[in-house]
């Protein structure tokens, strides 16, 4: 099944406005949002001013104050990426109209809160789609948990640099890593406004999957996020991408910008181009990178000084990651084959089935199953850190796959099934893992401890984690033959010394 229809799958919908109106006065203005039940629900909320034209490629800036009453019923639009001609969910899930103007978030409030948990959902997409409209946080806040999601800048608007960009900013601000400053100033805007929500900002927990994952590493591993977050949760983040620095990135500017026609531009030609040629053409790695300024190393890098933030990790990732592969443009068969002896002799169990077979269990290790254990290890060295592994197959699903693919778990940490999986496909077993799974993140949220069936924190000498699958439960040294070789081979890729 293909990664874009597993995708849209996932997609969580808004939950429909069927509820009274409420009100709230919040930096900007007055928003009105709804009233549910068991929650108030308040959407498209800027944090910060519309990014455009001299904006464009600049720090988020202060908003300016709205006239009136904010329409927070409707959700807002998603920021600027490819979405697909026919209307339906793209990679990221995200349809239907999008902007440059979309630093905005929101919020669900537990009714009647005071100094609820918060947690802060960073949204997965390759930092080039999605937006933080798709995701419902109703059964976080019926669960006493204040749930915030975020829209950041994706593509080559959040993650850009050119000479001419470094040239015309002012001393020692930050480059390059736009999308990484919305997710710290929508943090920020977490912290100062919060509270009027119900939630407590001295209890905040970012959260992300995928980009949002990588994103949460990012932020761990850069001193100004530091304070604004005091738990975080990675899923299927990865976390040993290799040192990517300004030079790099500015390299990379310049033959974008001679494709789009600009051989010599200034920045303010660069910020004239359409935002709808830049997201067509540019291509690229749009994560998080070290410009030397906001992000002064990699998250490898500051896990293994301990010099990332230190704070409670909840770390993992899914069985079948390899449903990736596709989109990074590798043939799991061809992997496998290329492969030397020494690691088909480690893998000799996959190696005897097929290539195939091979080539998507190194991809799954190598990208997503070692890095988290790793850094699991490395965060255990201070606050507590818990290892997951998630492979519970969907009912729905049984007849076709047979690994967890990748974001599969998000619908069970959020508890919600989406636009796109009727309840009547839900089976019993589907919800008791809902109900688990949300419950450990919502444990976290409150206590600093997912305090669920048992799960121990990590320490690389007993070397448990907990998996979430068909029969749940602690596991002990986890694929520890096949994971020891990663870091062999890993490790000294990443210029950790410095």
């Amino acid at each position: 099944m293909k990664l874009a229809v597993l995708s849209a799958i996932l997609a969580l919908a808004a939950t429909p406005a069927l509820a009274d109106p409420v009100k709230l006065k919040v930096e900007g203005g007055v928003i009105v949002g709804t009233e549910t039940p068991t929650a108030q629900i308040y959407r498209n909320i800027p944090y910060a001013a519309p990014p455009v034209g001299p904006l464009r490629w600049a720090p988020p800036a202060k908003l300016t104050p709205w006239t009136g009453e904010r329409d927070g019923t409707k959700a807002g639009v998603s920021c600027m990426q490819t979405m697909r001609a026919d209307g339906a969910p793209n990679l990221g899930s995200a349809n239907g109209p999008m902007s440059e103007d979309c630093l905005q978030l929101n919020v669900f409030a537990p009714k009647g809160a005071r100094k609820a948990p918060v947690m802060v959902w960073l949204h997965g997409g390759s930092h080039r789609y999605g937006a933080g409209w798709i995701y419902d946080g109703a059964n976080f806040a019926r669960d006493g948990v204040v749930l915030v999601a975020i829209n950041y800048r994706l593509g080559p608007l959040g993650s850009f640099t050119h000479p001419a960009l470094t040239k015309a900013a002012k001393p020692g601000e930050a480059l390059g890593n736009y999308g990484l400053m919305d997710q710290i100033a929508a943090l920020e805007w977490v912290k100062r406004n919060i509270k009027t929500f119900g939630g407590d900002p001295g209890n905040v927990t970012v959260f992300g999957e995928s980009a949002g994952g990588a994103s949460t590493l990012a932020l761990m591993a850069t001193r100004s996020s530091k304070g604004l977050y005091q738990k975080a949760v990675v899923q299927s983040g990865g976390g040993w991408g290799g040192p990517i620095k300004l030079s790099d990135k500015e390299a990379e500017g310049v033959k974008a910008a001679a494709a789009l026609g600009l051989t010599d531009p200034t920045a303010e030609q660069l910020r004239a181009l359409p935002a709808a040629d830049l997201i067509a053409k540019v291509q690229g790695d749009f994560g998080p990178f070290v410009d030397g300024r906001l992000m002064k190393q990699t998250p490898a890098q500051a896990f293994a000084a301990g010099r990332a933030n230190d704070v409670p990790l909840i770390i993992g990732s899914n069985s079948g990651e390899d449903s990736l592969m596709s989109e990074f443009g590798l043939g799991p068969a061809a992997v496998g084959k290329a492969l030397p002896p020494a690691v088909r002799a480690i893998y000799a169990e996959e190696a005897a089935q097929s290539d195939e077979v091979l080539g998507r269990a190194v991809f799954t290790d190598r990208a997503f199953g070692a890095p988290a254990r790793w850094t699991a290890a490395q965060a255990a060295k201070g606050k507590p850190a818990w290892l997951y592994h998630f492979s519970y197959v969907g009912s729905r699903f049984r007849p076709m796959v047979t690994r967890a693919f990748h974001a599969a778990e998000i619908q069970y940490v959020f508890e919600y099934w989406g636009r796109r999986t009727p309840l009547s496909m839900i089976k019993p077993d589907d919800k008791a893992m809902a109900d688990l799974m949300h419950g450990c993140w919502v444990a976290f949220a409150k206590t600093g401890k997912p305090d669920c069936a048992g799960w121990p924190a990590y320490d690389p000498r007993s070397d448990q984690l907990m998996e979430f699958g068909a029969q749940s439960g602690v596991r002990t040294h986890f694929r520890k033959s096949r994971l020891d070789a990663q870091e062999a081979f890993a490790l000294p890729t990443l210029e950790l010394s410095k």
